[in-house]
């Protein structure tokens, strides 16, 4: 069976992409496009082609759906496709809608004439996947546009629109409209080549030309090196477009090849190819069926108008959907509304949102001192302070007042959801909805199903999730949930790092260096201080057998709460969020080394990583063996979207995968016989796991 279409329109042959959602180039479409070529090069009454979509979609690329399968390389392949188009006698012209994406574009590079609907989007993306055009494209764009331009989209992978394509020479003519009349609009171009006498144009016999070549590649390396630290795939890709400018076109179709055969097997793509299934996977709940009814999702209402209500609020306006901020103070209210607005306009000053928009999503944002509020909304979030006898209050209040089938969600980043629930008359409908600060901008969102929320309080959540533009995470109920139970791990041994010798900036510094975002004294620094000491401090009555430095509550106790106080793990000067090292904190530290009896060593960055990052994939084990996150790639997501963690590592899961667990496993043995090796105890997964020569994803 073919998934692609073969028609006649007079002299033309039309060969029509048919492979939905997104004509992903499958075994099946791929063998279509074929033998629709070959049909058409016999047929002496055939004196052009056409090769087009859907209105929607020109083609995505490789269909995922074969990734790793034996369809994926099988004959005929896209290079056997473009290598039968550089062949045809005839003319042949892509028709472009929707988009054309990867090797979509590549195949209507490799066609010889291309028009394209208004806004149908254009891009060669592999490099967000570590890799780079492998089917010629790095060769036939500099050679169909400006070599600067075709740099510029290779190595941003950026789409850019049809538009702006005509500008470039990418596009040849733009049709008047989409769908229906795109396919007529092509077939006029069609019939006008023929009239004009025009056979195939093929790209592979132009010449790339940029003036002053060995001065421009030079300063694009460096500008790529800096702007794409820890991914090798940008550098990679300016050795290719130098190719296209130096080599004959097949000399340089080598040189594609070798390097993305280099790429595909590094690291780096494998981890970035891992985060982009990974995500696709999260929405997958084995208990909970795609088709399960949800409940309509057309108000909100969120408690508390402080920084992580009025975020939830933006999330909100931001689909398109009203909410209503309560708080009991009319300052607070107020406070709540300016600094929502303030991010609005900061948006628009920079041109990412215009004021039309603005408006509208302001005019969705209410504001109210009752909690009578609450009872027109279909999902009510509390984002009161973390504490359980605040939350506990406010969810009874909700309760009373929630209209009968309403969400009573809790945005609770470390409490027990189950507790909240069984406060109230309805423990089906509670669900935790942790946002990430600043909600309005970070992409994660723990979804926390506790033991008594209904599955269609789970869906609905989940497909809000989407809604609102996040990573949607399942995690089940337990102390910090998915993401800062493990994040508690990481920061107890940076913390006992410290004790035996480390600085704050030495410890931020490796773990930037390694990747990550930022390192956590920094991070704290940010968050607040004392949240980590309010949580420290129920430790030591819930759990007093789990052990802490106790230099971070000397750092508390002296008032250093990070950057909103000016002083934390490092000194802030006013309105500047650079942190600077504090001699005084080293004096503090020195202090409480004495205090406990250990004499500084020098510590290298290697040390450092090792134990931060083997924190956190151990504990990350402990959680995917107790049933807390469904799959090791869910937790990789959490700390991809919510933590910082840097896309070419994969996520800690996968990183501890690249690593080996035997030698995370040996690792961690070896740290259990040092400083408070005590709190090292290998997870009975990763033991079983290693044992077995195995891996987590």
């Amino acid at each position: 069976m073919s998934s692609a279409d073969y028609s006649l329109q007079g002299r033309l042959a039309v060969i029509t992409l048919n492979n939905p959602p997104v004509n992903g180039l499958g075994h099946e479409l791929r063998s279509g496009i074929m033998a629709g070529l070959e049909q058409a090069a016999k047929d002496g009454a055939v004196k052009a082609v056409v090769v087009i979509g859907s209105a929607k979609a020109f083609s995505g690329g490789a269909d995922i759906r074969e990734f790793n399968t034996p369809k994926s390389s099988a004959t005929p392949t896209l290079h056997q496709i473009i290598a039968t188009l550089d062949a045809m006698q005839k003319p042949v012209v892509a028709a472009i809608g929707g988009f054309a994406m990867g090797g979509g574009l590549e195949l209507a590079l490799a066609c010889h004439y291309r028009i394209a609907a208004p806004r149908a989007q254009l891009a060669l993306p592999e490099v967000k996947l570590g890799i780079l055009p492998g089917a010629g494209g790095t060769q036939r764009l500099p050679r169909l546009i400006p070599v600067a331009d075709a740099l510029r989209m290779i190595a941003s992978g950026e789409p850019v629109p049809s538009e702006k394509g005509k500008t470039l020479g990418l596009v040849d003519e733009l049709a008047d409209a989409a769908g229906s009349d795109l396919l007529a609009a092509a077939l006029a171009y069609a019939d006008r080549l023929i009239a004009e006498g025009k056979g195939p144009r093929r790209i592979r016999d132009m010449t790339a030309r940029v003036d002053n070549a060995a001065q421009f590649f030079e300063r694009a390396r460096a500008e790529t090196a800096k702007a794409s630290r820890g991914y090798p795939a940008p550098l990679e890709i300016v050795t290719c477009v130098e190719a296209a400018v130096s080599k004959p076109f097949d000399e340089g179709i080598k040189v594609e090849r070798a390097r993305f055969e280099h790429l595909v097997n590094g690291t780096e793509s494998k981890a970035l190819r891992h985060m982009f299934f990974a995500e696709r996977q999260t929405s997958k709940i084995p208990d909970i069926p795609e088709d399960t009814p949800v409940r309509p999702i057309k108000r909100s209402a969120i408690i508390g108008a402080g920084t992580m209500g009025g975020g939830i609020a933006m999330c909100f306006a931001n689909a398109g959907i009203p909410a209503t901020l309560i708080d009991a103070k009319q300052e607070a209210l107020d406070r709540g509304l300016e600094t929502i607005r303030k991010n609005y306009a900061g948006t628009v000053s920079k041109g990412r949102l215009k004021q039309e928009d603005m408006d509208k999503r302001m005019t969705l944002i209410s504001a109210a001192l009752d909690y009578a509020s609450v009872k027109d909304a279909d999902i009510v979030i509390e984002a009161v302070f973390e504490r359980m006898d605040v939350k506990l209050e406010v969810l009874k209040r909700i309760d009373s007042i929630a209209r009968p089938g309403a969400i009573l969600a809790t945005n609770t980043s470390t409490l027990d959801v189950d507790k909240l629930a069984a406060s109230v008359s309805r423990p089906q409908d509670v669900i935790g909805t942790h946002f990430f600060s600043p909600a309005n901008v970070m992409r994660l969102l723990e979804v926390v199903r506790g033991a008594k929320t209904a599955k269609d309080v789970l869906a609905t959540t989940m497909k809000l999730g989407k809604t609102l533009r996040k990573v949607a995470i399942v995690s089940g109920v337990c102390d910090g949930f998915i993401g800062n139970r493990m994040l508690e791990k990481y920061v107890q041994q940076a913390l006992f790092l410290l004790d035996e010798g480390a600085t704050p900036q030495s410890i931020d510094g490796a773990l930037q260096k390694w990747g990550l975002a930022m390192g956590p004294f920094t991070m704290y620094d940010m968050a607040g201080n004392d949240i980590g000491w309010e949580v420290r401090k129920r430790r030591a009555l819930e759990r007093p057998d789990f052990v802490y430095s106790k230099v971070a509550d000397r750092l508390c106790e002296q008032g250093r709460y990070g950057q909103k106080t000016g002083r934390g793990w490092y000194r802030y000067e006013p309105g500047n969020r650079k942190p600077i090292p504090d001699p005084e904190v080293e004096q503090l530290i020195a202090a409480y080394r004495k205090e406990i009896g250990i004499a500084p060593r020098a510590i290298a960055d290697e040390e450092i990583v090792e134990r931060c990052m083997y924190a956190l994939a151990n504990e990350g084990a402990n959680i995917i063996d107790e049933g807390i996150a469904l799959r090791a790639s869910d937790v990789d997501m959490v700390y991809l979207t919510g933590y910082g963690f840097p896309p070419y590592r994969g996520g800690p899961m996968f990183y501890a995968d690249t690593v080996g667990l035997a030698n995370v496993l040996a690792a961690i043995e070896r740290f259990g016989k040092g400083y408070q090796g005590g709190t090292w105890k290998p997870s009975p997964l990763l033991a079983k796991l290693a044992a077995a020569g195995k891996t987590f994803n």
